[in-house]
């Protein structure tokens, strides 16, 4: 048993140093702090300033990406085994470590998970390995893992591949395997990044009693100030690659010293600070001296997209010929009007098809029924060459960055398809038009010359919104868009996305699950479960008055940046969402909606909660 005022994990003087192109780039420069056995210590930062560097270099991973420990010492306590000094261990003893005394949830876990192996061999391979489990004793755990990280029906999802589950579902994939061994020390690498604040909550709560109960000691990377505030002992605050700030989680919020940390938790958006404004407005952020940018968005009163009794289901194969003997009823009877110049923002829990909804406009998904019209144009009618032509108007920013960029193509080339496809731009200016868009997303021009593996998360979800835009479409669907991104970026991003709207008259469907974004740039809200829309209205009617059981828990939910507010276990009392595969014979009711006020609607046919 570990003396828990002995440090478990020591950074001593830790540099990480790259090799471009460029040259020889410092990742992290001179880093100490230590992190205690039931204590959670939080890095917090902005993308780029070498969190996850820090957190890599402990599991020494940091070399498989071309980075070098230049010099420090990363000291790791195994107990009765001594302790070591990870950055002169060699592979071999590494391997002991990795996964099984410390065990690391990744930020992106579409990279993270092995898309050729089931969930199932994944999850049991590190208990077979480190702890000796036959086969059937690695099976029965890992269903045991399955239901403790919240993933329904665990049996059926053990034999699925990584492709087949939704972001939040194989963010809680990679939980399951991160836990699977008991890690003395847990890295978690924003963790919480792709849930929704259901799951998020639970996935908060599970690591916090596996702390207490184990003794496990937490290194927790986010840019969620609130969920620093749930979850911190101590916070260590990044900038450049150097630590700028240490202390308790009670003197960084309510006593922040250094200018760079009274900058982040100004970008923070809270819940509630737009309880009197009727319409989105861009946040102030610290260091903008100008107002002239804070107009409210009023938008227009005249429909650009108007969907009608939207139904899209999956079939489940099965049987030796493959045949269909199921369906996943994603989107079931979903009606709803995004204005020109406005926004709508869809909410709720991971699978409850919101991302369904957003594909399904765009035909990435094949609609089972329904009706989308895009200002005054029928998409589901559409042959491939006219959809073709309307895909200009309505583009998509994904939930995954790496995954819906092409590894191997310039960012120059892939901000540049969409403009060359289209034929939008000559070949003269197209260069001055995407150095534009570059400066539009506050990146800099010399990244025109990287490759996507050369950004951090949130540069890389910047670039998908820098394409998003090329064509400058009437209709953007962003999928998580600003999920990926540290809070500093995100404020910056959310205020560019609301510029363009004022500029451009542009109109969002805006899927998110960070309820503080949603209340900051919507219009209208609508809450999503088991594939209906339980609710839909107003921003401040869903947010000061909600109707639905279900909206009203998930309000609950929503983790405040505050350390005095943490929500307990005892908060939460979410009913596992049911199985959304029904037989074909099954023949699901209408969505049936009484009118609570003026556009505020609220469902009244059973949806299962």
């Amino acid at each position: 048993m570990l003396d828990e005022k002995e440090p478990l994990a020591s950074f001593e003087n830790l540099r990480v140093e790259f090799d471009t192109k460029d040259g020889r780039v410092v990742a992290v420069e001179d880093i100490s702090f230590e992190i205690k056995p039931k204590q959670t210590v939080c890095l917090v930062g902005e993308s780029g300033s070498g969190k996850s560097v820090s957190s890599l270099s402990m599991m020494r991973l940091v070399e498989f990406g071309g980075g070098n420990l230049a010099g420090g010492k990363l000291i790791f306590n195994r107990g009765d085994k001594g302790k070591v000094d990870v950055a002169v261990s060699n592979q071999s003893q590494m391997r002991k470590i990795r996964g099984n005394e410390i065990g690391m949830i990744f930020q992106e876990p579409m990279t993270a998970l092995n898309p050729v192996f089931t969930v199932e061999r994944q999850l049991t391979e590190g208990l077979i390995v480190h702890k000796g489990f036959s086969k059937r004793e690695a099976k029965k755990r890992a269903l045991e893992l399955m239901t403790m990280a919240k993933i329904p029906e665990p049996a059926r999802r053990l034999k699925q591949f990584p492709h087949e589950l939704s972001g939040g579902m194989r963010q809680r994939v990679v939980i399951a395997i991160a836990l699977a061994c008991q890690p003395r020390l847990l890295i978690a690498d924003e963790p919480t990044t792709a849930l929704d604040v259901t799951i998020q909550a639970e996935i908060l709560a599970l690591i916090n009693r596996l702390k207490e109960e184990t003794g496990t000691a937490v290194m927790f990377i986010t840019h969620d100030m609130a969920v620093v505030a749930q979850m911190a002992d101590r916070v260590v605050v990044m900038y450049q690659g150097k630590k700028v700030e240490e202390g308790t989680v009670h003197e960084i919020f309510n006593n922040p010293q250094h200018e760079y940390t009274k900058a982040l938790l100004a970008a923070v958006p809270k819940l509630g600070e737009m309880a009197s404004k009727k319409y989105p407005e861009p946040m102030r952020l610290v260091g903008e001296k100008t107002t002239k940018d804070l107009k409210p968005i009023i938008g227009t009163n005249e429909p650009l997209l108007k969907v009608n009794n939207l139904v899209t289901r999956y079939p489940v194969k099965g049987g030796v010929f493959r045949r269909t003997v199921a369906r996943v009823h994603a989107v079931e009877d979903v009606s709803f009007t995004i204005m020109k110049g406005k926004t709508l923002s869809l909410v709720g829990e991971s699978g409850c098809g919101k991302s369904t909804v957003g594909r399904s406009l765009i035909r990435l998904v094949e609609p089972t029924s329904g009706d989308v019209n895009l200002d005054g144009q029928n998409i589901l009618s559409l042959n491939p060459k006219d959809m073709r032509e309307a895909r200009s108007n309505i583009q998509m920013v994904f939930q995954d960055p790496f995954a819906s960029l092409n590894p191997q193509m310039m960012l120059i080339d892939q901000v540049a398809e969409p403009l060359r496809n289209y034929g939008a731009v000559k070949r003269e200016v197209l260069q001055e038009k995407i150095g534009d868009l570059f400066d539009r997303v506050k990146l800099p021009r010399s990244f025109m010359q990287r490759y996507p593996h050369e950004l951090s998360g949130g540069q890389r979800q910047r670039i998908a919104i820098a394409r998003a835009l090329a064509l400058n479409p009437k209709l953007i669907v962003a999928d998580e868009a600003v999920s990926a991104l540290d809070v500093s970026v995100q404020a910056q991003v959310l205020n560019l996305m609301m510029e363009l709207q004022i500029d451009l008259g542009l109109s969002f469907l805006f899927i998110s699950h960070d309820m503080a974004v949603v209340e900051r740039v919507s219009h209208d809200v609508g809450v999503m479960y088991l594939g209906r829309l339980v609710e839909i209205g107003p921003r401040q009617a869903i947010f000061r008055n909600p109707q639905h059981p279900y909206t009203q828990d998930l309000l609950k939910a929503v983790p405040i940046a505050d350390p005095d507010k943490r929500k307990s276990e005892r908060d939460l009392n979410f009913k596992p969402l049911p199985s959304p595969i029904h037989d074909l014979n099954y023949r699901p009711e209408p969505s049936i909606y009484r009118k609570v006020a003026k556009n505020h609607y609220v469902l009244t046919t059973d949806c299962g909660y």
